[in-house]
């Protein structure tokens, strides 16, 4: 397909927390933490989704649908200082991610609906987006919310993390507040969801660290899971 080469494969499984602790020990001496991690190696991440009134990219999810895509707007640990656009293509288990910077002024003014600035915007995408926002009549529609524990392994670019605490907003239509009224939405108490994401292969020791007798390869999505409740 056109521009496989810059697509990663991308491995879901949902863990318990027992089998989070195991596989984390066992990677700490292998691997080491993403650079922006805070003090406690971990970081918050809060994502913007934008989706139509027939819910497109929910229902391409919910049935499988080989080639998707879906466009957010992404921040971490509540800093507005650094948002980003993405668009984030699925081609079976392969993934890719594209995005572009965006103040805040400008971040608010698209959540807002005031989009004219978006036509002469130097990045592509941006201007995609908003193309696409017109005709498919994109709005935003949830945020969500998780903690995320990432690592890092040079040979094959692998980056293996685990995300917790996943929450919602609900009904909840208002974005970018200093208090986020959310809840949670997994299905177990202290469930971790353990993603795998390499370029061309995954190398044999970081497949040995990974292998429990519990866990298995299955389609979650965040998204999916926090639009559930509205």
């Amino acid at each position: 397909m056109p521009g496989q080469e810059l697509y990663r494969h991308e491995l879901k499984y949902q863990i318990s927390y027992a089998d989070y602790l195991a596989i984390r020990q066992r990677l700490r001496p292998v691997m080491r933490p993403d650079e922006h991690v805070r003090p406690d190696g971990r970081y918050v991440i809060r994502s913007i989704y934008f989706d139509n009134a027939d819910d497109k990219a929910l229902r391409e999810k919910i049935n499988g649908v080989q080639r998707r895509e879906k466009f957010r707007i992404r921040y971490y640990n509540d800093d507005l200082s650094f948002l980003v656009l993405e668009k984030k293509l699925k081609y079976n288990n392969l993934c890719l991610k594209l995005d572009a910077r965006l103040s805040e002024g400008e971040c608010r003014a698209l959540l807002n609906g005031d989009t004219g600035w978006m036509m002469g915007h130097p990045s592509g995408l941006v201007r995609e987006f908003y193309c696409k926002r017109n005709t498919q009549q994109l709005r935003p529609r949830v945020l969500v919310s998780y903690v995320r524990e990432p690592y890092v392994y040079a040979a094959g670019n692998v980056r293996v993390t685990f995300d917790s605490h996943i929450r919602s907003t609900l009904f909840h239509r208002e974005f970018l507040e200093n208090t986020v009224a959310d809840i949670g939405v997994a299905d177990t108490p202290g469930s971790v969801i353990l993603e795998v994401k390499f370029d061309a292969f995954l190398p044999e020791v970081i497949q040995s660290l990974l292998q429990t007798e519990e866990i298995r390869q299955q389609a979650y999505s965040k998204y999916g899971a926090c639009r559930r409740f509205g």
